[in-house]
């Protein structure tokens, strides 16, 4: 993309009337020269790209973090404190910009940049670019969200999770930007903060079990660098959350998931938290904060046609329940059906099932980092076991009380989108784990990592063959995404499947397998 146009004139009463702008109090765009401190440096210091994310029918989130040596925990910037331009347009020429400002990147925040951008027309694309001193960031590509109770009338959008550096390229990112979606949804384990093995494809940088501030800052630099991530942050608007890598496996709350002492986690993960904010186009409202965390969950609309429920299963639950522990004749132990634990917390569990109670969108959508149907892991017939405690099948009682107020207030549509397990399922998700051939309640589209385990030696695809588990439809274990799309009748899910990410390879990808959902009708079928 080229970049052209006059960054310090003003913008004219009649270029904002031409281009959709306002002359709203509070909203003229008067650009703001500010004195770039040290603005010269060795190196691009726009080396980790530019975002944006959590669009509305007014505006957009854009990031970006000044980073010349992004090796570096402090990027090469120092201590300075820095003045960045932003500008949004209606051309990726920049002739008809409509928002201008300066946002200040300060070393308390690792130089990173949040700008909330309002006053846009909705249901628009813009472009925008950033500027400090005398360099400027590539171009980027971004798109509100329609009106509130706008009949939009389709949407199609992207989900992905679990790219691992260590294991391989990004190469899914190319088919995501190729096919052009409107947005898309990442479901956790963006990072991975494990020193990345003896034979790594890639090697982690830092290379160590990520436990500071630093360490965290370097790792989210390094996947920053990635061509295609950053083509992809580039191309289209993020709509985030989180799993446990961002962390550490498994984790819960407080309490680590791995050997990490246990007084020392709380410091660790606040470090995470940190660090995630700093490299993620999310709003100043998840700002972290030590001893209240960093808050995740939200709600992104698209107009009539869609909302969508970013689900935090980290920050808040229960202590993972023992897997050894002795089980019922129902497959559980009596720690994972305790209606205590939970999986969400009591306020984002009000939250979400106010959500689900009072909303008008034709289709409702889960964005959620854990497997969420039941799956019964043992494979004689006549037993069963639910031994996955860090699923949601590790708290059962959170789980039932979202199935029965889907069912019971008739939320229209509700859909699950998953990731994590570095497989592609399909589950239509019954009313309890004890009815697992049960009407269900609603569907569950599950997608394979993008990275993380590396290439497939031993591919197989599965439709509907387990009589253990007569809900669940398609399993896959290939590296891809999957690509959604709806409109008011129908919603359609695509298995795009990529063979080879230890080498830069593009134009590859395929559908291995397409589902879809019909309103007002629970649960999937192959088409």
């Amino acid at each position: 993309m080229s970049i052209s146009g006059d960054w310090d004139r003003r913008i004219s009463r009649r270029a904002l009337l031409r281009t959709g702008g306002t002359l709203a109090a509070g909203a003229v765009l008067l650009p703001t020269v500010a004195r770039a401190v040290g603005s010269s440096v060795d190196g691009d210091p726009f080396s980790l790209g530019i975002a944006s994310g959590d669009p509305t029918p007014d505006g957009v989130v854009l990031w970006t973090r000044l980073a010349p040596r992004p090796e570096l925990a402090d990027g090469g910037m120092g201590t300075q404190r820095c003045a960045v331009q932003w500008e949004v347009a209606l051309d990726e020429q920049f002739k008809f910009p409509v928002r201008r400002g300066t946002e200040q990147a300060v070393p308390e925040w690792a130089h990173s940049v949040h700008v909330e951008v309002t006053g846009l027309l909705p249901q628009r694309e813009y472009f925008y670019r950033f500027k400090w001193g005398t360099n400027v960031s590539p171009v980027g590509r971004t798109r509100t969200a329609p009106p509130p109770f706008f009949g939009n009338k389709e949407l199609t959008f992207a989900f992905v999770s679990c790219h691992n550096w260590a294991n391989g390229y990004f190469n899914v990112y190319d088919d995501i930007v190729r096919r052009d979606p409107q947005f898309v949804v990442h479901l956790g384990d963006y990072i991975y903060e494990g020193p990345g093995g003896t034979a790594p494809f890639r090697p982690h940088l830092p290379a160590v079990r990520l436990a500071s501030l630093s360490d965290f800052r370097i790792r989210h630099a390094q996947y920053k660098t990635d061509p295609d991530l950053q083509k992809v942050h580039a191309a289209l608007p993020f709509f985030m959350t989180w799993d446990d890598h961002e962390v550490d496996n498994n984790y819960a709350g407080l309490v680590p998931g791995t050997d990490v002492p246990a007084e020392q986690f709380p410091a660790i993960r606040a470090a995470a938290y940190k660090a995630y904010y700093e490299h993620m186009p999310v709003r100043k409202t998840a700002v972290p904060s030590v001893g209240t965390g960093m808050m995740m969950f939200r709600t992104i609309q698209w107009g009539r046609l869609a909302s969508f429920y970013a689900i935090d299963g980290r920050q808040y639950r229960s202590p993972n329940a023992d897997p050894a522990s002795p089980r019922g004749a129902n497959g559980y132990t009596p720690s994972e059906l305790d209606p205590n634990r939970t999986m969400l917390g009591p306020d984002q569990m009000r939250w979400l099932l106010n959500e689900l109670s009072t909303t008008r969108a034709g289709w409702n959508v889960l964005a959620n980092n854990k497997a969420f149907s039941p799956f019964d892991r043992d494979t004689a017939l006549n037993s069963v076991e639910f031994n996955s405690p860090d699923n949601w099948d590790g708290y059962v009682a959170d789980r039932q009380k979202i199935l029965e107020t889907l069912a019971e207030r008739r939320t229209p549509n509700p859909i699950v989108l998953t990731g994590d397990s570095h497989n592609n399922w399909v589950r239509n998700v019954p009313p309890d784990f004890n009815r697992l051939d049960g009407p269900p309640v609603a569907t569950e589209f599950m997608g394979t990592s993008l990275s993380t385990a590396g290439n497939t030696p031993n591919p197989f695809v599965r439709w509907n063959n387990d009589k253990n588990n007569p809900h669940l439809l398609f399993r896959n274990n290939q590296r891809g995404y999957v690509e959604c799309a709806m409109t008011p009748q129908s919603w359609t899910s695509r298995f795009r499947i990529v063979t080879e990410i230890e080498k830069r390879v593009y134009g590859t990808a395929e559908t291995l397998a397409t589902f879809g959902v019909e309103s007002g009708k629970a649960g999937a079928v192959r088409m």
